[in-house]
This record gives structure tokens, C-alpha cells and sequence, in this order.
């Protein structure tokens, strides 16, 4: 988890070495879902929503929407996330 502008974003490292950078407000309420590594889910507390912690697309629950993803970039040994 880390603020990203003015709210909180998570930064997910993939099994295959890939990284995934997601908005870490519901798209529902806009409750702080978090990741479950052991699930391999984005889990929202307040209502139970599940997003794919892949994509950040909305699989279960009433969020209405996906996860905004963010571009990463990793150079020189530092992970950089942008909006674009």
C-alpha cells in the first residue's frame, strides 16, 4: 500500500515476476480493499467485494466497476507508477 496523489494505491508483485499497480479505494463505497496473497484476491472489507488482483476488474460483490490500474515501470532497480 502507498498514497498515490490523493488517495491510497497498492502494489501487487505477480508470481511471474510482473508487477500490478491498482487504486486501493472500492469502486463501491469507496472502503480501502486490500490484497489477501494467500487468496491471490483484492478483498473489500465493508460489503465484501472481490476484485482480480491482476487486472482490478470487479469479480463478486456489489462493486460496480474495476480497480483503476496504474502503469509501472521498473528501471535501475526502481519501481516507478504513473497514471499513464
Amino acid at each position: 500500500m502507498f498514497k498515490f496523489g490523493s488517495g491510497p494505491a497498492m502494489l501487487i508483485h505477480q508470481d511471474d515476476d510482473t508487477w500490478t499497480a491498482l487504486s486501493a479505494v472500492c469502486t463501491h463505497l469507496g472502503c480501502t480493499p486490500s490484497y489477501q496473497p494467500d487468496k491471490k484476491i483484492i478483498y473489500c472489507p465493508c460489503h465484501g467485494g472481490i476484485y482480480d488482483p491482476r487486472t482490478g476488474a470487479n469479480i463478486s460483490g456489489p462493486p460496480p466497476k474495476p480497480l483503476t490500474e496504474y502503469k509501472v515501470r521498473i528501471a535501475n532497480g526502481k519501481v516507478t507508477v504513473s497514471r499513464t
